[in-house]
């Protein structure tokens, strides 16, 4: 039986704001990766690195699906080192007072287990983590 990770946070920005921040790749690349091939269209596979000289892990995704404000869903698995496929749900939830409840819920990690350390459910927690609360919200909420 599968766990997934789900971390969530509160951002002070409307689902407008946090919408365009998970599916504009300029604004993207301002807080996230720089996803020079990401389209918000299903089907569309997109790549990218984490930043930094290294280029250590090529990421490839798939759009699965797109609610607009809502829901966004893709594909992720690293094929430098497995065939083997994860999935990403990002949910948007308005809050009052011009508030956004932002979760990322990662599904079936443990696909990437044998990869060592670097893929483990502790390893992606505390990446999603960091996106969230230290890229995602300080970003939305300072512009």
């Amino acid at each position: 039986m599968t766990h997934p990770i789900e971390i969530q946070c509160l951002i002070k920005a409307s689902p407008e704001k946090v919408w365009k921040a998970l599916t504009d790749k300029i604004e993207m690349k301002k807080w996230y990766f720089d996803i020079q091939d990401f389209e918000l269209v299903v089907g569309t596979v997109f790549n990218f690195y984490e930043p930094g000289e290294h280029k250590k892990y090529h990421h490839v995704g798939e759009i699965l699906d797109v609610n607009p404000l809502k829901k966004l869903s893709y594909t992720w698995t690293y094929p430098d080192f497995t065939d083997e496929k994860t999935y990403i749900i990002w949910e948007l939830e308005e809050r009052e007072n011009n508030e956004t409840l932002v979760k990322v819920i990662h599904h079936d990690t443990e696909k990437f287990y044998d990869l060592g350390e670097n893929f483990s459910r502790k390893s992606f927690a505390e990446g999603w983590n960091g996106i969230l609360n230290q890229s995602l919200k300080p970003y939305l909420e300072k512009i």
